[in-house]
């Protein structure tokens, strides 16, 4: 079946229906660790969020650990990224533009099986990815992303309906220089043909009244 890519704003344009604190409509959207390993936070909110204060921290939970504040204002729609490597040097492996924001240099690195904690300037989770590879049901993002295939599975704080990107995928994926295959600085959903979007967009009603994921 044909698939097309659901746009940035109309994600922010249908979850912004919702009643969700802005700071709330941050996801975790992507990751790769190992092979050019990076994160990519996106605001899926209709409203920009202002990342002063805010943190990244593996499995240790603790607020604090890597500044996030170098993002500024993350508009509506807008994917940023967290790299190990330096940030020139990662946006020349991956082809992206100067725009995309992108804080380089993370000495806090992901394993194998690892987490991903977001918190917000008041040291509060904002979203959690907790992943372990096959033995526990999630992909193994060592050279591959991880990419959700609906916004429903942005909601599992373990991504076990996450799929690998592949090069020339859906996702609009592309290898690397130094080799990995991902589609790092722009959020896009897989879906189905335009005449399914009513479904989703209905959906989204209900999404909004979910709980984020939170520490259990």
């Amino acid at each position: 079946m044909m698939r097309k890519t659901i746009s940035n704003s109309l994600i922010a344009a249908t979850l912004g229906l919702g009643s969700l604190a802005a700071q709330a409509q941050v996801q975790i959207t992507e990751w790769l660790y190992n092979t050019s390993e990076f994160i990519e936070f996106t605001n899926l909110g209709s409203t920009a969020v202002d990342f002063s204060g805010w943190s990244f921290d593996d499995d240790s939970r603790l607020a604090g650990v890597v500044n996030l504040s170098g993002f500024g204002l993350v508009g509506a729609g807008e994917s940023v990224i967290l790299a190990e490597s330096d940030a020139a040097d990662f946006r020349a492996a991956w082809g992206l533009a100067a725009s995309v924001k992108v804080i380089g240099n993370n000495g806090t690195n992901l394993g194998r099986a690892d987490e991903i904690n977001l918190f917000d300037g008041a040291g509060q989770l904002v979203d959690r990815l907790t992943y372990g590879d096959q033995a526990r049901g999630t992909v193994r993002a060592d050279t591959r992303s991880g990419n959700p295939l609906s916004l429903a599975d942005l909601q599992q704080t373990t991504p076990t309906r996450w799929v690998l990107a592949s090069d020339g995928d859906a996702f609009g994926s592309r290898l690397s220089l130094d080799g990995g295959i991902g589609n790092p600085g722009q959020f896009a959903l897989a879906v189905p043909e335009p005449s399914s979007y009513a479904l989703l967009i209905g959906g989204l009603a209900l999404l909004a009244g979910v709980a984020r994921r939170r520490a259990k």
